[in-house]
Protein backbone atom coordinates (compact mmCIF):
# COMPACT_ATOMS: atom_id res chain seq x y z
CA UNK A 1 0.00 0.00 0.00
CA UNK A 2 1.20 3.48 -0.86
CA UNK A 3 2.17 5.66 2.09
CA UNK A 4 -0.22 8.39 0.92
CA UNK A 5 -3.09 5.90 1.14
CA UNK A 6 -1.90 4.67 4.53
CA UNK A 7 -1.76 8.10 6.18
CA UNK A 8 -5.56 8.66 6.51
CA UNK A 9 -5.96 5.29 8.22
CA UNK A 10 -3.21 6.11 10.72
CA UNK A 11 -4.89 9.45 11.42
CA UNK A 12 -8.26 7.78 11.93
CA UNK A 13 -6.91 5.25 14.42
CA UNK A 14 -5.03 7.81 16.51
CA UNK A 15 -7.96 10.21 16.46
CA UNK A 16 -10.49 7.56 17.52
CA UNK A 17 -8.35 5.91 20.20
CA UNK A 18 -9.00 6.80 23.84
CA UNK A 19 -5.34 6.13 24.67
CA UNK A 20 -1.97 6.77 23.00
CA UNK A 21 -1.09 4.17 20.38
CA UNK A 22 2.43 2.89 19.79
CA UNK A 23 3.85 2.23 16.35
CA UNK A 24 3.61 -1.52 16.97
CA UNK A 25 -0.04 -1.24 17.96
CA UNK A 26 -0.78 0.78 14.83
CA UNK A 27 0.95 -1.86 12.72
CA UNK A 28 -1.12 -4.65 14.24
CA UNK A 29 -4.40 -2.74 13.95
CA UNK A 30 -3.83 -1.82 10.33
CA UNK A 31 -2.79 -5.34 9.38
CA UNK A 32 -6.03 -6.56 10.95
CA UNK A 33 -7.97 -3.95 8.98
CA UNK A 34 -6.30 -4.96 5.73
CA UNK A 35 -6.29 -8.68 6.34
CA UNK A 36 -7.19 -9.30 2.73
CA UNK A 37 -3.78 -8.05 1.61
CA UNK A 38 -1.20 -10.71 0.84
CA UNK A 39 1.74 -8.54 1.91
CA UNK A 40 1.61 -7.48 5.54
CA UNK A 41 2.34 -3.89 6.44
CA UNK A 42 5.74 -3.47 8.07
CA UNK A 43 6.74 -1.33 11.02
CA UNK A 44 8.91 0.77 8.69
CA UNK A 45 5.88 1.55 6.51
CA UNK A 46 3.81 2.56 9.53
CA UNK A 47 6.58 4.79 10.86
CA UNK A 48 6.94 6.41 7.45
CA UNK A 49 3.19 7.08 7.52
CA UNK A 50 3.47 8.53 11.04
CA UNK A 51 6.23 10.85 9.82
CA UNK A 52 3.87 12.00 7.08
CA UNK A 53 1.07 12.73 9.55
CA UNK A 54 3.48 14.54 11.87
CA UNK A 55 4.76 16.72 9.05
CA UNK A 56 1.23 17.49 7.87
CA UNK A 57 0.08 18.88 11.22
CA UNK A 58 3.18 21.00 11.77
CA UNK A 59 1.48 23.58 9.57
CA UNK A 60 0.26 26.69 11.39
CA UNK A 61 -3.11 26.05 9.79
CA UNK A 62 -3.83 23.31 12.37
CA UNK A 63 -4.32 24.08 16.09
CA UNK A 64 -3.21 20.55 17.05
CA UNK A 65 -0.28 18.28 16.27
CA UNK A 66 0.76 14.63 16.41
CA UNK A 67 3.13 13.89 19.27
CA UNK A 68 4.54 10.99 21.22
CA UNK A 69 3.20 11.44 24.72
CA UNK A 70 2.02 9.10 27.43
CA UNK A 71 3.74 6.12 25.85
CA UNK A 72 2.38 6.42 22.33
CA UNK A 73 1.12 8.65 19.53
CA UNK A 74 -1.79 11.04 20.05
CA UNK A 75 -3.15 14.33 18.80
CA UNK A 76 -2.50 17.20 21.20
CA UNK A 77 -3.53 20.83 21.04
CA UNK A 78 -0.60 23.13 20.40
CA UNK A 79 0.55 25.16 23.38
CA UNK A 80 -0.53 28.43 21.76
CA UNK A 81 -4.14 27.41 22.43
CA UNK A 82 -3.73 26.39 26.07
CA UNK A 83 -5.66 29.31 27.56
CA UNK A 84 -8.43 28.93 25.01
CA UNK A 85 -9.23 25.29 25.72
CA UNK A 86 -8.69 25.72 29.48
CA UNK A 87 -12.14 27.34 29.57
CA UNK A 88 -13.76 24.01 28.69
CA UNK A 89 -12.45 22.22 31.74
CA UNK A 90 -12.57 24.96 34.33
CA UNK A 91 -10.66 24.63 37.60
CA UNK A 92 -10.01 20.93 37.04
CA UNK A 93 -7.86 21.71 34.04
CA UNK A 94 -5.99 24.51 35.77
CA UNK A 95 -5.62 22.84 39.17
CA UNK A 96 -2.01 22.55 40.21
CA UNK A 97 -0.29 20.01 42.40
CA UNK A 98 0.59 21.10 45.92
CA UNK A 99 4.23 21.78 46.71
CA UNK A 100 4.45 18.60 48.80
CA UNK A 101 2.87 16.46 46.07
CA UNK A 102 5.07 17.97 43.38
CA UNK A 103 8.17 17.43 45.49
CA UNK A 104 7.20 13.81 46.12
CA UNK A 105 6.39 13.28 42.44
CA UNK A 106 9.78 14.67 41.42
CA UNK A 107 11.57 12.26 43.75
CA UNK A 108 9.61 9.31 42.37
CA UNK A 109 10.21 10.42 38.78
CA UNK A 110 13.98 10.66 39.18
CA UNK A 111 14.54 7.82 41.66
CA UNK A 112 12.00 5.25 40.44
CA UNK A 113 11.42 2.55 41.36
CA UNK A 114 11.43 3.87 44.93
CA UNK A 115 9.82 3.01 48.27
CA UNK A 116 7.93 5.44 50.51
CA UNK A 117 10.65 5.09 53.11
CA UNK A 118 13.26 6.23 50.59
CA UNK A 119 11.05 9.17 49.62
CA UNK A 120 10.67 10.22 53.25
CA UNK A 121 14.41 9.86 53.84
CA UNK A 122 15.00 12.42 51.08
CA UNK A 123 12.17 14.78 52.06
CA UNK A 124 12.69 14.48 55.80
CA UNK A 125 8.93 14.37 56.48
CA UNK A 126 6.07 11.88 56.22
CA UNK A 127 4.85 11.44 52.65
CA UNK A 128 1.73 9.33 53.26
CA UNK A 129 -0.72 12.02 52.20
CA UNK A 130 1.28 13.15 49.15
CA UNK A 131 1.72 9.58 47.90
CA UNK A 132 -1.98 8.85 48.39
CA UNK A 133 -2.99 11.95 46.41
CA UNK A 134 -0.62 11.05 43.58
CA UNK A 135 -2.11 7.56 43.47
CA UNK A 136 -5.63 9.03 43.35
CA UNK A 137 -4.64 11.26 40.45
CA UNK A 138 -3.08 8.20 38.78
CA UNK A 139 0.22 10.04 38.33
CA UNK A 140 2.07 7.20 40.05
CA UNK A 141 1.49 3.46 40.29
CA UNK A 142 2.55 0.61 42.58
CA UNK A 143 4.88 -1.63 40.61
CA UNK A 144 5.48 -4.29 43.25
CA UNK A 145 7.52 -4.75 46.41
CA UNK A 146 11.19 -4.41 47.20
CA UNK A 147 12.03 -7.98 48.20
CA UNK A 148 15.54 -7.05 49.35
CA UNK A 149 14.34 -4.65 52.08
CA UNK A 150 12.90 -5.60 55.48
CA UNK A 151 9.11 -5.83 55.38
CA UNK A 152 9.11 -5.88 51.56
CA UNK A 153 7.79 -2.30 51.18
CA UNK A 154 5.74 -1.23 48.18
CA UNK A 155 7.62 0.27 45.25
CA UNK A 156 6.34 3.31 43.35
CA UNK A 157 6.95 4.58 39.82
CA UNK A 158 5.41 7.13 37.48
CA UNK A 159 2.47 6.13 35.27
CA UNK A 160 1.49 6.69 31.65
CA UNK A 161 -0.88 9.35 32.96
CA UNK A 162 2.16 11.14 34.42
CA UNK A 163 3.87 11.13 31.03
CA UNK A 164 0.70 12.36 29.36
CA UNK A 165 0.21 15.03 32.06
CA UNK A 166 3.68 16.44 31.46
CA UNK A 167 3.77 15.84 27.71
CA UNK A 168 6.63 13.35 27.63
CA UNK A 169 6.84 9.88 26.13
CA UNK A 170 9.13 8.08 28.60
CA UNK A 171 10.87 8.85 31.88
CA UNK A 172 14.07 9.27 29.86
CA UNK A 173 12.57 12.47 28.41
CA UNK A 174 12.67 14.16 31.81
CA UNK A 175 15.09 17.08 31.91
CA UNK A 176 18.42 16.28 33.48
CA UNK A 177 19.02 17.74 36.93
CA UNK A 178 21.89 19.88 35.66
CA UNK A 179 19.52 21.34 33.05
CA UNK A 180 16.95 22.24 35.69
CA UNK A 181 19.32 23.89 38.13
CA UNK A 182 20.96 27.05 36.88
CA UNK A 183 24.68 26.65 36.61
CA UNK A 184 26.30 29.13 38.92
CA UNK A 185 29.97 29.76 39.38
CA UNK A 186 31.00 29.20 42.97
CA UNK A 187 33.13 32.12 44.00
CA UNK A 188 35.53 31.87 46.95
CA UNK A 189 34.07 33.38 50.12
CA UNK A 190 36.36 35.88 51.78
CA UNK A 191 36.23 35.91 55.59
CA UNK A 192 38.08 37.83 58.23
CA UNK A 193 40.22 35.72 60.53
CA UNK A 194 37.76 34.90 63.34
CA UNK A 195 40.55 33.98 65.74
CA UNK A 196 42.14 37.38 65.15
CA UNK A 197 38.84 39.08 66.02
CA UNK A 198 38.53 37.08 69.23
CA UNK A 199 42.07 37.93 70.26
CA UNK A 200 41.40 41.57 69.42
CA UNK A 201 38.36 41.87 71.69
CA UNK A 202 39.73 39.74 74.51
CA UNK A 203 43.02 41.58 74.56
CA UNK A 204 41.68 45.09 73.96
CA UNK A 205 43.28 46.48 77.12
CA UNK A 206 46.57 44.85 76.27
CA UNK A 207 46.47 46.36 72.77
CA UNK A 208 45.71 49.75 74.28
CA UNK A 209 48.63 49.49 76.66
CA UNK A 210 50.92 48.45 73.85
CA UNK A 211 50.59 50.95 70.96
CA UNK A 212 53.05 48.92 68.88
CA UNK A 213 50.66 45.95 68.75
CA UNK A 214 48.57 45.46 65.60
CA UNK A 215 44.91 46.30 66.13
CA UNK A 216 43.71 43.98 63.34
CA UNK A 217 45.18 40.96 61.64
CA UNK A 218 45.84 41.72 57.98
CA UNK A 219 45.40 38.07 56.98
CA UNK A 220 42.17 37.05 55.23
CA UNK A 221 40.81 33.55 54.87
CA UNK A 222 39.37 32.38 51.57
CA UNK A 223 37.16 29.33 51.06
CA UNK A 224 37.62 27.90 47.57
CA UNK A 225 34.93 26.15 45.53
CA UNK A 226 36.46 22.84 46.66
CA UNK A 227 35.97 23.74 50.31
CA UNK A 228 39.66 24.36 50.98
CA UNK A 229 40.61 27.10 53.44
CA UNK A 230 43.51 29.27 52.33
CA UNK A 231 45.05 32.41 53.78
CA UNK A 232 46.16 35.47 51.88
CA UNK A 233 47.24 38.99 52.61
CA UNK A 234 44.65 41.76 52.72
CA UNK A 235 45.42 43.81 49.63
CA UNK A 236 43.56 46.85 51.01
CA UNK A 237 46.19 47.25 53.71
CA UNK A 238 49.08 47.34 51.27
Amino acid sequence: MEITNLIPHIEALIFASDKPLTSLELTELLNNAFGFMEDKLTLDQIEAGIDGVTEKYKSEFYPFELRQSGGGWQFLTKKDYHKTIAQLNGDKFLKRLSAAALETLAIIAYKQPVTKGEIEAIRGVSSDYAVQKLLEKELIIITGRNESMPGHPLVYATSKTFMDYFGINTADDLPKIKEVLAEQMVEPTIMKDVQADVEHFEGEEEHTANPDAETEDDTLLSVTENGELIAKENEDDN
